[in-house]
């Protein structure tokens, strides 16, 4: 009997260590909550291809930068208290010499401007020149070393369906990148008044991917990201082709002259055809000729059909407004015009685009997609609802 305390003693150490040897495993053949498989792989093609990717987000980042802009306050306005009217974009660079693409709607009523590049480094931005219709603006940056171009690509080579990267700093999250493919060319959006064709994509662009680079797999930018359709599952992105065309005018005269005609056009019907005496739907046709402007002077009239323009015969309204916008204002063209059944050419002098008062629509207005980065209800609206406008 003398013995029991002891052994009673000793059993209670035994169960106390196998619990603490449950409870804290330790080397040897210690059970653990999750699995490994330390030979798993990847299919060759698909391991290439994500070392691709992340090279090419790599070598793309050091040319990224994030635009912060400090509005001023609008005059009259009463500023709430803490609200600082700051907001943030994308761009990229595109020359040593401190050049920076972003959009023009991420700089719209700067008061200020700071660009911070890739390492951190940051530079106070000067606005060298925007265009609010393709929605494109041109920064540039003094003193700043090892800057890392990116390069413009042929946007026109591009295809629906090839992989297209997006970068930028959505949320202010820095340095993000999204991954997608070209879901359509030739978007039809009212926003791009000029009727030049943005290019349309799922790869996610956010507020703050605004002004930032659209890359193919070559590691070339072939679009500005520009907007977002309002539930965010598409974006367009200004082709880099068009880019191309505006920035000479951006950087020299710190805006775009535009042609203009001074003409509302429609797309020819069937049921146009008797009207007009035509045979077939083709050509763009005038509604109306606004007074005084290039067109009127040149002799166009209402229920004109334009069937080109120098030899070139054009296609769509959108197809009329891409040759005039891009021509030369003070240029003489041959318009070539169908009149009561007969073709007609008119000499007429390209005119300066100028921002006129919208054109009300006959039928409900479209919503069109979303900047990411639009400004608030109080704020001007980039976004809102644009009328065809006259050419």
């Amino acid at each position: 009997m003398g013995t029991s305390p002891m052994r009673a003693l000793l059993a209670v150490v035994l169960v106390a260590l196998s619990l603490i040897g449950c409870a804290a495993p330790t080397g040897g053949g210690a059970v653990t909550p999750w699995k490994e498989d330390p030979g798993a792989t990847v299919a060759p093609e698909l391991a290439r291809f994500n070392t691709l990717l992340a090279d090419l987000a790599e070598r793309m980042k050091p040319g990224l930068v994030h635009v912060r802009v400090r509005r001023a306050a609008k005059e009259g306005a009463q500023e709430e208290p803490g609200d600082e009217r700051r907001s943030t974009g994308s761009g990229f660079v595109i020359d040593r010499s401190g050049l920076i693409a972003t959009n023009s709607h991420v700089v719209e009523g700067a008061e200020t401007i700071q660009v911070r590049l890739s390492d951190g480094r940051r530079f106070a931005g000067t606005l060298v020149g925007r265009d609010g219709r393709v929605d494109l603006a041109l920064l540039k940056i003094e003193g700043a070393t090892k800057l890392a171009p990116l390069p413009l690509g042929d946007s026109n080579q591009l295809r629906v369906g090839e992989f297209v990267m997006a970068l930028g700093h959505p949320f202010g999250l820095e340095q993000s990148v999204s991954f997608g493919i070209v879901s359509r060319k030739g978007a039809p959006l009212t926003l791009a008044a000029p009727g030049f064709d943005f290019i349309q994509t799922d790869a996610a662009i956010n507020p703050g991917n605004s002004g930032g680079p659209l890359v193919n797999m070559a590691g070339q930018v072939i679009g500005v990201n520009s907007m977002a359709a309002r539930n965010g599952s598409i974006g367009f992105a200004i082709p880099a082709n068009l880019v191309k065309m505006l920035m000479p005018q951006l950087a020299t005269k710190g805006k775009v002259d535009w042609g203009w005609l001074g003409v509302s056009i429609a797309e020819v019907t069937e049921e146009d055809l008797p009207r007009l005496k035509l045979r077939e739907p083709k050509g763009v046709l005038v509604r109306a000729v606004m007074p005084g402007e290039p067109a009127e002077k040149g002799g166009i009239r209402a229920d004109d059909v334009i069937l080109g323009i120098d030899g070139t015969p054009l296609e769509s309204p959108r197809h009329l407004q891409r040759v005039v916008s891009s021509t030369p204002v003070g240029t003489k063209v041959r318009i070539v015009v169908a009149r009561d059944g007969r073709e007609t050419e008119l000499e007429v002098t390209i005119g300066l685009y100028q921002e006129r008062p919208a054109v009300p629509r006959t039928e409900g207005p479209r919503r069109p997609p979303l900047r990411p980065d639009a400004p608030k209800p109080d704020d001007p609206k980039p976004d809102a609802p644009t009328p065809e406008p006259p050419k």
